[in-house]
Parts: C-alpha cells; sequence; structure tokens
C-alpha cells in the first residue's frame, strides 16, 4: 500500500510568499513589515506628552510677564483688605509671589508689574440713574504695561464697568444715585483703574497674602483699583463664574468708593452675600472672622451664596440682607358647601 508523500511546511510558505510576489511585486513583501515598524512608533510618539505638565499651570500659579516695580505705598480699603487694619506695604519680595498667587484659580495669564503710569480708556459720556442726591463722575483707566490679550481689551473693561453700573441691580436701584462716566483730565470723583498685580499689592495691601482689589485715596485721590490678576482668574468663591465674579468687583469696590466703608457679613445661612461682603477671601463668616480679627463678621460659621449686585431683587432695598421677602401666607379656603364639597379638587 502506497501513500502520497507530505509536503514540507517550510516548501508552502516559499510557494505563497512567490504566489504573492508574482501577483502583488516584490516590492510590498519588504515593504509592509517597514510600514508597520514606523506606524508604531508613530502611534508612540502620538500619545507620549513631550514634556511632563508644568506644575503651576496645575496648582493655578502660572502667570504672565513681569516688568520693573515702581516705588508706590500705602493700602486701601476693599474686597480683600481694610484701610483701617492694613499697614503700610513694601514692595513683596520675589519668594512672597508663589505663595500669594496659590489663593488665585487657574487661567489665563495676567502682568505681575505694570509702569503705574494710567491712560484713559472707554467713550465718556455713560450717565445712569437719576439721583441728585449723589451724583458720582467717574473715570475708566487702565495701567501702562498691561497686555490687553489678557483682560479682552481697553474697550471690553470700560463696558464692562459702564454696564455693570448701569444695571437695575446695582446701585443705582437707589434712587439718591446718578453715575456719569468723564474723562480722566475732567476731574473724577473716583477713577476706575485697572491695575497690574504689583500695583494692586502696593496700594491695596498684601498683608493677607491673597490678590485683593480696593478703593484708596492714598494716591491723594478717590481711586478704585480693579486687579488685573482677579479680573483674569476670578475667586475659587465664585466657583468659576468669572462674568458675575467682574460684576462683583466693580460692585463692592465702586461701594467703597460713594462711601460704604464698612464690609457686611453673611445675614443667615444660605442666603445671598451682601455685596460688601469680601467674597474674594470667603463666603463663611467664621474664616472672614480667622482672616480679618477687627472686621464686622461674628464666629457664627454662616455661609452665604455668591452675589455680585447691592440689589439683586430691585422691590428689597435692605443691602445686608439681598434676599426675595417670603410671600405672606394665604388664607386658608373655606370648604364649599353642599354634602360632596370635601371630594372637590
Amino acid at each position: 500500500m502506497s501513500s502520497t508523500p507530505e509536503t514540507p511546511k517550510n516548501v508552502d510558505w516559499q510557494t505563497s510568499l512567490l504566489r504573492f510576489a508574482a501577483a502583488y511585486g516584490w516590492w510590498r513583501i519588504f515593504a509592509i513589515p517597514v510600514l508597520a515598524v514606523l506606524t508604531f512608533w508613530v502611534l508612540v510618539d502620538i500619545f507620549r506628552p513631550d514634556t511632563d505638565p508644568d506644575p503651576d499651570i496645575i496648582n493655578g500659579a502660572y502667570t504672565g510677564t513681569a516688568a520693573d516695580t515702581p516705588s508706590v505705598a500705602a493700602p486701601g480699603s476693599g474686597s480683600g483688605s481694610s484701610a483701617d487694619n492694613a499697614p503700610a506695604p513694601t514692595t513683596p519680595a520675589p519668594e512672597q509671589s508663589p505663595r500669594v498667587r496659590g489663593q488665585l484659580p487657574a487661567g489665563g495669564p495676567f502682568t505681575e508689574q505694570g509702569d503705574a503710569t494710567f491712560h484713559e480708556v472707554g467713550i465718556p459720556g455713560w450717565d445712569v440713574g437719576q439721583g441728585e442726591e449723589k451724583v458720582v463722575r467717574y473715570s475708566v483707566e487702565v495701567e501702562g504695561g498691561l497686555d490687553p490679550a489678557h483682560y479682552g481689551g481697553d474697550d471690553a473693561f470700560s463696558a464692562a464697568v459702564d454696564a455693570t453700573l448701569g444695571d437695575p441691580r446695582g446701585w443705582t436701584n437707589d434712587p439718591r444715585y446718578r453715575f456719569i462716566h468723564v474723562a480722566a483730565d475732567d476731574n473724577p470723583d473716583t477713577r476706575i483703574r485697572l491695575t497690574s498685580l504689583g500695583t494692586a499689592a502696593q496700594l491695596c495691601g498684601a498683608q493677607l497674602e491673597a490678590e485683593t482689589s480696593c478703593h484708596t485715596t492714598i494716591t491723594g485721590e478717590s481711586t478704585t483699583i480693579i486687579n488685573e490678576a482677579r479680573w483674569v482668574r476670578g475667586a475659587q468663591t465664585f466657583e468659576g463664574d468669572l462674568g458675575n465674579y467682574r460684576q462683583y468687583l466693580i460692585n463692592h469696590e465702586f461701594g467703597h468708593a460713594i462711601g460704604y466703608d464698612s464690609h457686611q457679613p453673611c445675614s443667615q445661612q444660605g442666603a445671598l452675600a451682601p455685596v460688601m461682603m469680601q467674597q474674594t477671601l470667603s463666603l463663611n463668616n467664621s474664616e472672614l472672622y480667622r482672616k480679618a480679627p477687627g472686621e464686622v463678621y461674628p464666629d457664627d460659621n454662616f455661609t452665604c451664596e455668591p452675589n455680585p449686585w447691592p440689589y439683586p431683587l430691585p422691590s428689597n432695598m435692605d443691602l445686608y440682607n439681598p434676599v426675595a421677602p417670603e410671600p405672606a401666607a394665604e388664607p386658608a379656603a373655606e370648604p364649599a358647601a353642599g354634602p360632596n364639597a370635601a371630594g372637590r379638587q
């Protein structure tokens, strides 16, 4: 009994290779493995980061460029500092800066130090409010050396100031007030200035170890300081709501400029915070009590909700307790007469 001899496996492989080469060409036999290796290394390169993430960006400490520090002195009162309690500041030492910046949320770059000169921005003429008792004329200015790309541009900053001061939930809800945007050389009652981190710290005081804005008269005239670092980054307490925080900054510091010197505490647990509460630092009375023991805050652990407006409900004129009044309870309806009245809906 005879049997067919078995074909060696290497002969089958060689035969298949020859058939493939005859059909598709020898170049494909060499190209396929080379392309497979190249594809592998391309994928490795795509998914492998070039460098480790910048820890400053992760921790919210990334900032923009720094310039020479001008010599300015004396703090003001504001969302993060008080004129009554603030010691005369000195130019911060370089090693202080990362500690202070750690209070900021992560976000875009800002200028650490401008040149302490200011230029007018926006178009004067905005006139809001019907009051005659307290007419306040203000200019809007920006410090030299700031990069407009960081804060949205000069015109955008001026427009935000005008719109905030003209909002019906703002200070002009009080019928005594009228605000007029005037030119910087027209003897304004207060100057609203966007300043660099360093200039704000020098004018407002950095003793609280947090980026602050403020109202100050240390320049010899009423000046409302808006810290560009806060304008760009906001505050942890507002949980990323940069628009509302910017409105709060303007209303709070301008409130100091028009005569509201004192801060206000949270009135009750879960209520809207008064606009004159230092919401940049905390929404909790006890935390503010520990940070600024000479201030108005009781150690009662009340925590409020963030609020950018003096009068969030225009019908409620209570600055200390800016919440909607509870509606009066309606009297219970008397049941209708008749044997089937109880079953009616």
